[in-house]
């Protein structure tokens, strides 16, 4: 089953990711301050950013609206059983803004079956728009988080989530993809949520920690 849970705007409160500008681009950084590298789940362009996460928590929203002084983890996973949940979350950074304070950045939404068929598709999902609160470097959660479960006659094999993050104000568009297998059985795959996203909050510099570690068993 595939769902998308619209977050109220008041949900936004701005969080510390990995993005820090530098002459109109965002640079998004590793847990040292190195910077990190595009990926098809991770880009920016003309200073706008976005990172596409796929994570089981199903408390990611209870981490995300913590205080400033506790840093977050969010687990990370390429698999799922069926039965099991995934969140699909889209985060952006850095918006531009009109004479006003507004932002608007919108997003179309694809997610596709192994066999091809679309699952899911939505044209200018609002993913914030409003007057920007704080600094705009801060990263923020778009408001459309997809959830998938897996159901008995869903296909078993590759996922495809397809996300095009649009600052409309900058005039960009930003093309994030990822994906998450289905698995045939309940038993669990070897590469099962191997990856653990830190996301630090320093009360200066937003910063964004990215870690890959070991989960426990």
């Amino acid at each position: 089953m595939r769902r998308i849970i619209q977050l109220p705007f008041s949900a936004y409160a701005f969080l510390a990711l990995t993005a820090i500008t530098f002459a109109q681009d965002i640079i998004w950084r590793d847990a040292k301050g190195n910077p990190a590298p595009d990926t098809e789940f991770r880009t920016s362009k003309d200073g706008f950013g976005g990172w596409l996460l796929v994570t089981p928590d199903t408390d990611w929203q209870k981490k995300w609206e913590t205080s400033p002084e506790i840093i977050p983890h969010f687990n990370g996973s390429d698999t799922v059983e069926r039965g099991k949940q995934l969140f699909i979350l889209t985060f952006f950074s850095n918006p531009k803004t009109d004479s006003n304070g507004t932002a608007d950045v919108t997003c179309d939404i694809d997610v596709t079956r192994p066999n091809g068929t679309s699952s899911v598709h939505q044209v200018d999902a609002i993913c914030f728009r409003g007057k920007l609160e704080g600094d705009a470097s801060n990263v923020r959660f778009s408001a459309p988080i997809l959830s998938f479960t897996g159901e008995p006659n869903d296909p078993a094999g590759k996922w495809t989530v397809r996300v095009i993050l649009k600052d409309n104000q900058r005039q960009v568009a930003l093309s994030l993809s990822t994906s998450f297998t289905l698995q045939q059985t309940a038993a669990k795959s070897r590469n099962e949520s191997l990856l653990a996203f830190c996301i630090c909050r320093p009360c200066i510099n937003s910063q964004l920690a990215l870690f890959a570690k070991p989960r426990m068993r």
